[in-house]
């Protein structure tokens, strides 16, 4: 039997599309088309596609074949064709017709059989702060995890993981991003994910808020609805949790769904008035505080876009209010906006909820 397939018919596939779901399903750990897992063998391996839901990975065919042993190799020698990852897909009887995601590299350079990566949102809480490389020390102390500082997601960020990792190591916390976890199999990568999520969870978190009702009804017609998620409606009402909205964004899924930022309103102005003003310079923003009244959102918004609405408020209420982070910068954040790949994994997520 081809080894693909036989990869692709055992018991630890089934697995790995079991824990996928449960993971995709879990907003504190997954948002919309965001994380990837895999698993290989013998130099092949079955990784998520860009711009599907891991949540779906229990009702449909979301993995897609790669030679890992042949993309390591590009890695290794420097090989430009390293830089698209569609030249590593391997043609597999029944395999879907889609993209391999942007985090191709990562996973294959990685040396076990199961990769986990999320985007835990207790864990970018712990990875946008300065100290977050003590942090993992002593919190994860025991648990072979590193602290990866930021790299653009795809080939930077497996370079960096290759320049900071030993074969020891089996977590890696990635600086504004999130979580990996590998494992021999994918129940032991599955319980490192729920370990290192258990150990930085904070003790207590703010509470959440309902937007005010005049303010809300304000709303009707501007084509902006207030976020319908009480955790992102607290920072508008929370000095402390709108200091820490206030500036770039921490991590990169924040910024190609919901723009650079956030735009906070001046008391004078309307959502749609802060709206244009906050993207007339850079890019279009979907967010906007209006401190002591709410946050809103384009009533266009889409399912993908509501989940990292939402991952705004449950990262933002799980950072010590002491702390100091490390955002992105203007440049990182334009990258971002006008890389390739992202646009595509965009794209690609549009045309699956389309298919809906």
């Amino acid at each position: 039997m081809n080894p693909f397939l036989e990869l692709r018919n055992s018991a630890e596939f089934a697995r790995l599309r079991a824990v996928s779901a449960e993971l995709g399903k879990n907003p504190l750990q997954v948002q919309g088309p965001g994380g990837n897992t895999s698993l290989k063998k013998n130099g092949r391996m079955w990784i998520k596609a860009s711009g599907t839901w891991l949540a779906e990975a229990d009702d449909r065919d979301i993995m897609v074949p790669v030679d890992a042993d042949r993309f390591c190799a590009a890695l290794n020698t420097g090989d430009e064709s390293a830089e698209h990852t569609a030249s590593f897909l391997a043609t597999v009887e029944g395999a879907p017709e889609l993209h391999s995601s942007i985090e191709t590299s990562v996973h294959a350079i990685l040396d076990r059989p199961v990769v986990l990566h999320t985007h835990c949102v207790a864990t970018i809480a712990v990875a946008a702060r300065t100290d977050a490389e003590e942090i993992v020390r002593n919190k994860l102390a025991g648990l072979d995890a590193v602290f990866i500082p930021y790299f653009k997601p795809g080939l930077d960020l497996a370079r960096g993981i290759m320049e900071r990792t030993t074969a020891e190591t089996k977590v890696l916390i990635l600086g504004n991003h999130g979580l990996v976890a590998t494992g021999a199999t994918v129940i032991e990568a599955s319980q490192r994910i729920y370990e290192v999520s258990r150990r930085l969870e904070p003790v207590a978190i703010a509470s959440g808020a309902e937007p005010v009702s005049d303010w809300q009804s304000s709303l009707e017609g501007s084509g902006w609805i207030a976020a319908p998620f009480p955790t992102t409606q607290s920072v508008a009402f929370d000095d402390q949790l709108l200091a820490l909205a206030n500036g770039n964004s921490l991590y990169p899924d924040h910024v190609v769904f919901l723009g650079p930022g956030c735009v906070v309103a001046n008391d004078a102005e309307t959502v749609v008035e802060a709206a244009a003003r906050g993207s007339m310079a850079r890019s279009e923003r979907k967010l906007v505080i209006c401190p002591g009244k709410g946050v809103a959102v384009p009533e266009t918004a889409n399912a993908a876009t509501l989940t990292l609405v939402r991952a705004f408020g449950d990262v933002l209420v799980r950072v010590d209010p002491g702390a100091q982070l490390e955002r992105l910068t203007d440049e990182q954040e334009d990258e971002l906006i006008n890389w390739d790949a992202e646009k595509l994994r965009q794209a690609l997520n549009k045309a699956e909820s389309e298919q809906a």
